[in-house]
């Protein structure tokens, strides 16, 4: 049981070790980030919450050494990029790891406290859907609608107050 536990961790290491930023570029081309950074600005005036989208192909080593999930490391990015610092705590991380064809949603306290986890599980099965299918861009862009969908009916813009912009729109590319 042990070796069969080690070579599995060790097929892990190496499926990341494998991808890198040229396959990151592949599977999310530049265009298709200048487009999802409109789709976040364009979702974003229509409620108060914030959405970022964080794209990687592979975990750190850190993260591999320990065996951590990439739940865990969606929650560390959720917190390097700041979506649990808005007014109303209703941010957003769309999550995507490569290497394991993994898929989080993280949302801040405001937001999840609103929403089941079979709702976001939801969204996260047709983004696999379609990822499966190499649609990249379909799925990232039902996805955000679904995300800007829940944010507006909890949390809509006030078409007579002001409505900053919290965080950056582009997604980041790990």
């Amino acid at each position: 049981m042990a070796q069969a536990r080690r070579q599995s961790r060790l097929a892990r290491i190496w499926r990341h070790l494998w991808l890198d930023d040229a396959d990151l570029r592949r599977a999310i081309p530049q265009a298709l980030v200048e487009r999802l950074a409109q789709r976040v600005a364009a979702s974003e005036r229509r409620h108060t919450g914030e959405v970022r989208i964080y794209v990687e192909p592979a975990l750190p080593l850190s993260y591999l050494w320990r065996d951590a999930s990439p739940r865990e490391r969606a929650v560390t990015i959720f917190g390097k990029l700041r979506v649990w610092d808005t007014e109303q705590n209703n941010g957003v991380l769309i999550y995507l790891l490569l290497a394991e064809h993994a898929i989080e949603i993280v949302a801040d306290r405001g937001l999840a406290a609103k929403v089941p986890h079979d709702t976001w599980q939801a969204i996260v099965d047709r983004m696999g859907s379609a990822f499966r299918e190499r649609r990249f861009e379909d799925g990232l862009t039902q996805a955000l609608a679904e995300v800007s969908a829940l944010l507006v009916q909890h949390f809509p813009a006030a078409a007579d107050s002001a409505n900053p912009n919290e965080l950056p729109d582009a997604p980041v590319l790990g």
